[in-house]
C-alpha cells in the first residue's frame, strides 16, 4: 500500500493536462494541496488503531492485505465496514473525503461486466480486463475518479437523438486494438487528484442508444484527457488556523478522440448493461453516503450545539427540540444505510420480477434502504443549514477578519463585544464563529450544500428507485383485506 508521500510523487510525475482559471496547472499546484490533504488521509489512518480495522481487508483476489477503498465486497461484513469507514473518516476531515467514487464504481463494473460476458457467452472479455485492472488498482493502491454525469445537452432528449452526439461519452471508433471516445462528464469529484479515471454510463440505454454503452479505465493524464477543473478551499487564513482544512476539487473531463485499447475496455454496446451499470454505480454509491451523510450530520450537530451554547441560549427547549431534529436525520440515514448492508446479497431487484442473482458473487447493498438513507439526509441540507443559522444568529455572516483581532487599537473591543457566554473564552467564540462562517457563508460551504443535495443522485432520483422497486401493490392488497373490499365489484373497462 502507498504512503501519502509516495501517492503525491505520483501525482507529481504526472503530465499537465488539467486547466484551473485559464492556465495549466501541475496537480500538486499549491492550490489542488487541501484537497490532497484531504484524500491523503485515507493512506495515513491505514495503521492507526482507531482506524486500522476498518481500512484494511484481504483482497479476494490474492489473499493480500489491500486498502477497503479499493476492495470488492464480498459480504454483509463488507458493506458495514465500508458505510463505517466513510463515516469515521469524513469526521476526521470534516466532510467529504473525496475517495469513495472509485470504490463503487469498481463494485458496479465488478458485476455488469460478468454478466455482460455471460450474456455474450464467450465472445466478450469485459471481466478478465476489468480484474486485471483492478488487480493493479489494489496493489498500487491507486484512486479512480468514476466519471459518469454527462452532460446531456438537452435534457429532453436520449442520447442518441441529440442534434450533437457529444452530449454524451460515445464510441466513434473501433478496431482490433480499441476503441476511440468522445464526449464530456462532468461534476466529477477528485478527478484533477486521481491516478485513474473509471468512465460508466449515466442513465438507462435504448438499442438506438448502444454506442453510449460504454465503460472503461485510463489514467487521469492520457493522450486526449482534457479536465477543466474547479478547486474549493476555503478562505485561507494566517493567523488563526483551522484544526483541519479541507478541500476539493471537481472536473468536467473531456475526452476529446480517446483511443482506449481493449484490454482497458469492460463495456462496449450492449446497452441493457449500460443502463444496469448506471443504475447499479448509483446504489453503491447512495450506499456511501449512508456514511458520510450521517458523518456530516455529526458535524452539524455539534456545530448547532456550540453555536447554542456559545450563544447562552443552550438551555432553551427549542434548542433541545432543534437538536433532536437534526440527530434524527442523521441517524436515520446510517440506519437505513446499515439495513441496506445487513440485507445485502449477491442480486438485484429488477421491476416486476423482484429480486434475482447478479453477478460472480460479490455482495450489493438492498436498494430501497440505500435510496431511503440518501433521500432522507440528502433533502434536509438546507434545513441542517437552517437550523445553524437561526441558533447563530448574524454573527458569521459580518464577523470581522482575523487581522482586526490582532490590531492592538481593535482587538480587545472585538473580543468584549463577541462574548455572549461569559464562561466561553473570547478567544475560543472567535475561532468558533469563523468555523460557522466558513460552514454557512462561504463559497465553499454554498457548494457542499448543493454537493450534499445532488450528489449520488438528486432526491427525486432516489424517488423514482424507491417507489419502482418498493411493492405497492401488495400493501395495496392488504388494506383492501382489511377494509373488507371486493375487487369483483368494481367495473370493468
Amino acid at each position: 500500500m502507498r504512503t501519502k508521500e509516495e501517492y503525491m510523487k505520483d501525482l507529481g510525475r504526472m503530465k499537465k493536462n488539467i486547466y484551473y482559471d485559464g492556465e495549466k496547472i501541475d496537480r500538486l499546484d499549491e492550490r489542488q494541496m487541501h484537497c490532497i490533504n484531504t484524500i491523503g488521509t485515507t493512506f495515513e489512518v491505514v495503521n492507526n488503531p482507531e482506524f486500522k480495522d476498518l481500512m484494511l481487508v484481504k483482497s479476494h483476489l490474492t489473499g493480500e492485505i489491500i486498502n477497503r477503498f479499493t476492495h470488492i465486497h464480498h459480504s454483509t461484513e463488507d458493506l458495514h465496514k465500508k458505510q463505517d469507514m466513510t463515516r469515521k473518516l469524513c469526521q476526521k476531515v470534516g466532510g467529504c473525503i473525496q475517495r469513495c467514487m472509485g470504490c463503487d464504481a469498481a463494485n458496479a463494473v465488478y458485476n455488469v461486466s460478468f454478466e455482460a460476458d455471460k450474456v455474450n457467452k464467450g465472445k466478450t472479455n469485459y471481466h478478465e480486463n476489468f480484474k486485471k485492472w483492478l488487480l493493479r488498482f489494489q496493489k498500487e493502491d491507486l484512486i479512480a475518479a468514476a466519471a459518469q454525469t454527462d452532460v446531456k445537452g438537452d435534457r429532453i432528449k436520449r442520447p442518441a437523438d441529440q442534434a450533437d452526439p457529444d452530449m454524451y461519452v460515445h464510441v466513434v471508433d473501433k478496431n482490433d486494438d480499441g476503441i476511440v471516445v468522445r464526449g464530456c462528464k462532468l461534476h466529477i469529484s477528485e478527478a484533477s487528484v486521481s491516478d485513474e479515471i473509471l468512465v460508466v454510463p449515466t442513465r438507462a440505454l435504448r438499442k438506438e442508444d448502444k454506442d453510449y454503452a460504454v465503460s472503461f479505465a485510463v489514467p487521469g493524464d492520457y493522450d486526449g484527457v482534457i479536465q477543466s477543473v474547479t478547486i474549493h478551499n476555503l478562505r485561507p487564513r494566517e493567523h488563526f488556523k483551522r484544526g483541519f482544512m479541507p478541500g476539493a476539487t471537481d472536473s468536467y473531463i473531456i475526452f476529446d478522440d480517446v483511443f482506449v485499447p481493449w484490454e482497458r475496455v469492460f463495456l462496449c454496446g450492449e446497452y441493457q448493461h449500460g443502463g444496469a451499470l448506471a443504475l447499479l454505480f448509483g446504489l453503491f454509491h447512495r450506499h456511501s453516503y449512508s456514511g458520510c451523510k450521517p458523518a456530516i450530520g455529526d458535524i452539524v450537530v455539534g456545530t448547532a450545539a456550540l453555536a447554542a451554547e456559545y450563544n447562552n441560549i443552550h438551555k432553551s427547549s427549542h434548542v433541545r427540540a432543534k437538536l433532536a431534529e437534526l440527530i434524527m436525520v442523521g441517524e436515520l440515514g446510517y440506519a437505513a444505510g446499515y439495513t441496506a448492508s445487513d440485507l445485502g446479497k449477491p442480486e438485484v431487484f429488477v421491476p416486476g420480477v423482484g429480486l434475482i442473482p447478479y453477478g460472480p458473487g460479490s455482495y450489493i447493498p438492498n436498494s430501497i434502504y440505500a435510496n431511503v438513507g440518501r433521500c432522507i439526509t440528502g433533502e434536509n441540507v438546507y434545513r441542517e443549514a437552517e437550523i445553524i443559522c437561526d441558533l447563530s444568529g448574524g454573527i458569521p455572516a459580518t464577523f470581522p477578519h482575523e487581522k482586526d483581532f490582532l490590531n492592538p487599537e481593535l482587538k480587545d473591543h472585538l473580543y468584549k463585544y463577541i462574548t455572549r457566554n461569559p464562561q466561553i473564552a473570547p478567544e475560543n467564540a472567535a475561532q468558533f464563529w469563523r468555523f460557522v462562517g466558513d460552514m454557512l457563508c462561504s463559497a465553499t460551504g454554498g457548494i457542499a450544500q448543493v454537493g450534499g443535495y445532488h450528489g449520488g443522485g438528486s432526491p427525486v432520483m432516489e424517488q423514482i428507485a424507491i417507489t419502482s422497486q418498493y411493492d405497492i401493490e401488495a400493501r395495496k392488497k392488504m388494506v383492501k383485506e382489511i377494509a373488507g373490499i371486493d375487487d369483483k365489484l368494481n367495473k370493468k373497462k
